[in-house]
């Protein structure tokens, strides 16, 4: 099986969108679509616009991503 290579990188959230969806401008100035992760549905955490977030990404789709940590 091929092994993930998943890597994480910080940004800071634009705007949100419907479905859970939220465009995210990441520090080295790319802006992506990103997604909310499982768990943080589960604890039912909330992401506003400006919010610092940590994003999980693959290297197949640099446009895409899922939110996995909200920082403070």
């Amino acid at each position: 099986m091929a092994q993930d290579r998943k890597y994480r990188v910080s940004g800071n959230v634009l705007e949100a969108l419907p479905n859970l969806l939220f465009k995210v401008k990441l520090d080295d100035g790319k802006e992506v679509l990103a997604h909310l992760a499982g768990k943080m549905r589960i604890f039912k955490i909330k992401i506003l616009a400006g919010d610092r977030v940590t994003v999980e990404m693959t290297p197949y789709d640099e446009r895409r991503g899922r939110i996995v940590y909200r920082g403070k």
